[in-house]
């Protein structure tokens, strides 16, 4: 049992490092076209990022789909400024709902980026066990915490941004996607493989 909270304590350093901050930024931009109104789209979004995330752990763990490291690095800041870009496109849309399957298949795509970014140290914290399906529970579970974290600290910002504050859902989108995209621009510049 100790080795289990081991991973969930894995899981949540990963993603709540703030050297390693691509998660957060990506759950960030996910997280800012919602509110509290529609937490079950967010939660739903961020339970498919943690199942994809960890789909490419045990798809690599077990070697059933190895990609090179380099390709995967540069993906990742893509991922975030992709979202980030849509979340501009998408800003004036009024209906949450409406771009949910969006939102979901990205968010499956791109779980499986971050999950493979994360692999090649994955498997060298399970090397040598017998057991590697308990270090991915413990660690999916970790994930998904620090993630609920994340999430809701950001729709937290919103409401009280956009509640207390007044200002309108779209200049709230507006900004934080700007932002996540000059935070994330340096991030691509250093892993562009050309």
């Amino acid at each position: 049992m100790q080795e289990f909270w081991f991973y969930i304590e894995l899981g949540l350093q990963h993603v709540l490092d703030i050297n390693a901050y691509d998660h957060i930024l990506f759950l960030a931009a996910l997280a800012l076209p919602f509110t509290f109104k529609s937490w079950k789209n967010v939660l739903l979004l961020a339970t498919v990022f943690t199942f994809t995330h960890c789909l490419a752990l045990v798809f690599s763990a077990y070697e059933i789909l190895v990609i090179e490291a380099t390709w995967i690095e540069f993906l990742i800041p893509v991922t975030i400024v992709s979202t980030a870009l849509f979340n501009l496109v998408d800003s004036n849309d009024k209906q949450e709902d409406s771009t949910i399957w969006f939102h979901l298949l990205a968010t499956g795509f791109f779980g499986l980026i971050h999950g493979f970014g994360f692999s090649n140290y994955f498997k060298m914290m399970i090397m040598g066990a017998e057991d590697k399906l308990a270090p991915l529970l413990g660690f999916a579970g970790g994930i998904e915490i620090s993630q609920v974290i994340i999430v809701l600290l950001v729709l937290v910002l919103a409401y009280v941004v956009q509640t207390i504050l007044k200002v309108k859902q779209s200049i709230f989108i507006l900004v934080g996607s700007i932002l996540i995209i000059l935070i994330t621009l340096p991030l691509l510049y250093e892993t562009f493989p050309f």
